[in-house]
């Protein structure tokens, strides 16, 4: 249960809320899960909530509706894709076609386009209009047609270009990676400009602050929410002796997973039934495959991908303890999925997670593999240990991070940063 709320306090009038994301679908990114979710709880509140997106499209409750606004999606069709009518015809697509083919990513610059098309002669149908981090040129030309604009930001993306740059020695792949983050100096220009934005960290603040120069005193912390009904324990499921699981895109620097095999690598000889669960897929030949088989480790560990939620539940119920060994996150969904699910959780302090986990895990600084190490030793050891954290764990996700409590804390930061009402 989540925490309870004032019913003291007089209704409201209800707000036609756009919401708006240029590519949604759930299992393509935080981002999507954060539409899904936010419109059904906004709309259990009472409001009107339309979701404006492009491809590939959010799946939302019934009640929901989608104004879906069709783009080229060459990374789900390929180039091949467009016929020569359209890539005619059409001034939009054939920016998307050139910039897929020499490595850029425009589709937030197309999606705003799109968007502030289709809105501008409907401003009058809705209260407030809420982008989902699209931070493009034409969304901030709504901004400056009147209407009441707020801007999520998860966290810029810039942090992620830098870690990629990193952790990349060859010049020309470092050429590819800062082409497809072009779309970095749009963002940063927008966000200077927006007047109400809202991210989902105190860290993910302090990065938009000092990379994107925007003005503190337009930005609101607001904690992202997580289904709290579906991520939760099932204590019926028998956990396996020695399973740590982790949530992480394989081959992206940021995530860390590096550091948990190196860690894993280091207790096989006490642990020799010790085994990982990994949600993701490794690149073929790719950094993280090789590594994998440098360590000795390819018959420990079991690859999950392109599954459902219940399945990603069912498999933390299994497991012993979860870890997130981020470099780097803005805000830190899988922490609070896996908190949810009352698993022990050991994260680290890279970016929000250690504001975010809080006292609902142990916290290990991020890159330190000695460190992790040893947290991983203390708990595979300790059942008792492992039982006290995975219940609070679970505690505080029912204070915090429901999704009714976020969707109502920024209900409320609408109605006193954006409509003065």
């Amino acid at each position: 249960m989540c925490a309870a709320h004032d019913l003291s306090k007089p209704a409201l009038k209800s707000l036609r809320i756009a919401l708006l994301g240029y590519r949604s679908e759930p299992y393509s990114g935080g981002q999507g899960i954060y539409l899904k979710y936010l419109s059904r709880a906004l709309t259990a509140q009472g409001h009107k909530v339309t979701v404006i997106s492009g491809p590939p499209y959010p799946q939302l409750d019934d009640d929901v509706p989608l104004q879906a606004l069709p783009s080229a999606d060459l990374y789900q069709h390929g180039l091949s894709s467009v016929s020569w009518p359209t890539f005619k015809s059409d001034r939009l697509v054939r920016r998307e076609w050139l910039s897929k083919l020499t490595g850029g990513f425009v589709e937030p610059w197309t999606f705003g386009e799109r968007a502030r098309d289709y809105l501008l002669p409907r401003l009058s149908d809705f209260d407030v209009v809420h982008d989902n981090q699209t931070l493009a040129d034409g969304v901030l030309d709504l901004q400056q047609a009147g209407m009441p604009l707020v801007t999520t930001i998860h966290h810029p993306i810039t942090r992620d270009l830098r870690l990629a740059l990193a952790a990349e020695p060859r010049w020309h792949y470092r050429l590819f990676i800062k082409r497809w983050h072009s779309f970095l100096a749009m963002q940063g220009r927008v966000a200077r400009e927006l007047e109400h934005i809202v991210t989902v960290s105190g860290a993910s603040k302090a990065d938009i602050v000092s990379d994107f120069g925007v003005d503190p005193a337009r930005v609101s912390v607001l904690h992202n929410g997580v289904d709290s009904a579906l991520f939760k324990p099932l204590p019926h499921v028998q956990r396996q002796p020695c399973q740590i699981m982790a949530t992480a895109s394989a081959d992206t620097p940021t995530k860390g997973l590096h550091i948990l095999l190196a860690a894993a690598a280091r207790l096989v000889g006490s642990y020799p039934a010790l085994g990982l669960t990994l949600i993701g897929k490794p690149r073929p030949g790719g950094d993280i495959e090789r590594l994998v088989s440098s360590l000795n480790l390819h018959d420990r560990i079991r690859w999950v991908s392109n599954v459902d939620h219940e399945t990603i539940v069912d498999l933390y119920a299994q497991s012993t303890i979860a870890v997130v060994p981020s470099l780097y996150e803005g805000f830190g969904l899988p922490a609070v999925e896996a908190m949810a699910c009352g698993i022990p959780l050991i994260s680290s302090d890279g970016g929000a997670l250690a504001e975010v986990v809080g006292s609902g895990g142990r916290i290990v600084p991020a890159g330190d593999v000695e460190a992790l190490t040893c947290a991983l030793d203390d708990w595979l050891s300790d059942a008792g240990a492992r039982d006290e954290w995975g219940r609070r764990a679970r505690a505080r996700v029912e204070a915090h991070f429901c999704w009714d409590i976020c969707a109502e804390r920024l209900v409320n930061d609408y109605r006193q940063r954006v409509l003065a009402c």
